[in-house]
């Protein structure tokens, strides 16, 4: 859920650029966390397990089928899953599902499995939206000026190209809204 939030809503590693926590604060001297989060993705396949994949709730085959591989294949495994929380995220519970459909249409959340090194997109998006359509959802980047907003754009285009290059195909289209 990208942050410490049972613990009240400190950033960790996993914060992503612009959001607001407890411990990067919006204010004249910060604009939320400074840093981009952490690569866990790249992190995990470092140690080549035999099967990483990101899911998303508001997909449930999907997320089903990687728990279902996860848990058939021999040795470690990883299967990582964007959670939004309504009170760190400060968003309505009831948008939960909204939220987490928005990361994927976006390109922020791209949903995707390892298997013995092998990369495939399962989940593919050929018409993106435009990033201001995620954010606009979460109270925690309601700071953000439309210059931070094209920031945050860029890195998602970066990271969306860098996906499609990886798997040998655009699985992830361009931003058409």
């Amino acid at each position: 859920n990208e942050a410490y939030m049972n613990t009240g809503i400190q950033r960790s590693s996993a914060t992503p650029y612009g959001a607001w926590t407890t411990t990067t604060p919006v204010g004249s001297k910060w604009h939320g966390e400074w840093r981009p989060k952490k690569d866990l993705m790249g992190i995990v396949l470092a140690h080549r397990v035999p099967y990483f994949a990101t899911a998303n709730p508001a997909y449930p085959v999907d997320m089903l089928e990687k728990f279902r591989k996860a848990f058939e294949i021999e040795g470690p495994t990883v299967v990582h899953v964007i959670a939004p929380c309504p009170t760190g995220w400060r968003t309505a519970s009831d948008k939960t599902i909204e939220v987490a459909r928005m990361a994927t249409l976006t390109g922020v959340w791209v949903n995707l499995e390892v298997e013995h090194g092998t990369p495939r997109v399962t989940v593919k998006v050929p018409k993106r939206k435009h990033v201001r359509h995620y954010l606009k959802l979460q109270g925690r980047f309601r700071h953000l000026t439309e210059e931070e907003i094209e920031k945050i754009q860029k890195m998602v285009d970066e990271y969306v190209e860098s996906i499609n290059k990886w798997v040998g195909e655009e699985a992830i289209g361009p931003v058409v809204d």
